[in-house]
């Protein structure tokens, strides 16, 4: 389940927005590129509540450490 309260409170936040925008925020997105647009608005949103995302996991190996792993699991 998606959390959508953002939505509302974006459309509060920015009185300016174009009709196309303001209905994306109440009906969704309807292709591809509108669910673009309105990834733009919640990282917009985020950037504006100062919202930041917590960096990726590091999930790099060598090859040596990868086929350290193997071998141990085929034992």
């Amino acid at each position: 389940m998606t959390d959508t309260s953002w939505r509302e409170e974006y459309l509060s936040m920015k009185p300016r927005l174009t009709q196309t925008q303001r209905k994306l925020l109440k009906d969704g997105a309807w292709s591809l590129s509108s669910s673009w647009i309105l990834g733009a608005m919640r990282t917009d949103w985020k950037r504006m509540k100062g919202i930041v995302d917590p960096p990726p996991p590091d999930c790099q190996s060598t090859l040596k450490e990868s086929l350290k792993k193997m071998e141990e699991h085929c034992e």
